[in-house]
C-alpha cells in the first residue's frame, strides 16, 4: 500500500511527462548508439524509460528504436543540434506543469530519483531529510548534484513554464550548451544519494558501470 511505501509518503507523487535525450552521437564511444548499450543486462534507453515508469508521458528524442514501454518520439532540429535543441523538441509533446529531463546515459536513475526532484519542484515548502528546509515560492527547477559536486542538469525536473521562457529568450537552441538554458533559473540542488548521476561517456565510464551493476545484482531504475 502506498501508506507503507516510504518513498510514497516521503515524496507524494506528482503528474509530470519525462524527456529522455538519446540522440547524442556517441563520439567518445566511437560514434555508436549510446543508447543500444546494455548495463546490468539492460540497454541504456530502457533503463532510461523505466525509470519515467511514474511519468505521464515519455517522450524520446532520437531516432526510433525498440522500447521496453510505449514512448512517444520527437527529434531535435536540426539532427544533432544538441540538447538543447533536443529538449525544445521533447518539451513540444508535453502537457504538465513539471517535466523531467533525463539524459540516456545514466543508467543508475531510479523512480525513486526522479520523485525527489519532482517533488522538490511541485511543493512550496520542501524539506530535504539530508539536507536544509527550503521554503517559500516554489523553484524553476531540482537538479541533482553528484558526489563530485558537479551540477547534473540533465538528471533533472523544471517547470515547463520556466524551460519554455528561457528557450524563447534563448533563440535558435541549436549548439547551445545546457548550462545557457538552466543557468538563470532558479534551482534547487539535491544530493546524489545512489550513483544516479554515473555516466557513459566513455568506454571506461561504461565498464565501470557494468561492473557497478554487477556488483549490486543488476540493480539501478525502477
Amino acid at each position: 500500500m502506498a501508506a507503507d511505501n516510504p518513498i510514497v509518503a516521503l515524496y507524494p507523487q506528482v503528474s509530470y511527462d519525462a524527456i529522455v535525450l538519446a540522440g547524442g552521437a556517441g563520439r567518445r564511444l566511437g560514434g555508436l548508439d549510446k543508447s543500444g548499450l546494455e548495463v546490468g543486462g539492460r540497454t541504456l534507453l530502457d533503463r532510461a524509460v523505466a525509470a519515467c515508469g511514474a511519468a505521464r508521458r515519455v517522450v524520446v528524442v532520437g531516432p526510433d528504436r525498440p522500447t521496453s514501454r510505449p514512448v512517444r518520439w520527437a527529434r531535435e532540429q536540426p539532427v544533432g543540434g544538441g540538447p538543447v535543441a533536443a529538449t525544445a523538441a521533447g518539451l513540444a509533446q508535453t502537457g504538465t506543469d513539471v517535466v523531467v529531463l533525463l539524459a540516456v546515459d545514466t543508467p543508475f536513475v531510479t523512480a525513486a530519483t526522479l520523485d525527489r526532484l519532482v517533488a522538490a519542484v511541485a511543493e512550496e515548502s520542501v524539506v530535504e531529510p539530508t539536507g536544509p528546509s527550503r521554503t517559500g515560492p516554489g523553484p524553476d527547477g531540482a537538479i541533482l548534484v553528484g558526489a563530485d559536486g558537479r551540477d547534473q542538469p540533465l538528471v533533472a525536473a523544471y517547470r515547463r513554464a520556466a524551460l519554455i521562457e528561457r528557450l524563447a529568450e534563448l533563440g535558435d537552441p541549436a549548439g547551445i550548451a545546457v548550462s545557457r538554458l538552466v543557468g538563470g533559473l532558479d534551482l534547487v540542488r539535491l544530493p546524489d544519494q545512489e550513483a544516479a548521476s554515473m555516466d557513459c561517456d566513455t568506454w571506461d565510464e561504461l565498464e565501470h558501470a557494468r561492473a557497478w551493476a554487477r556488483a549490486s545484482g543488476g540493480k539501478g531504475t525502477g
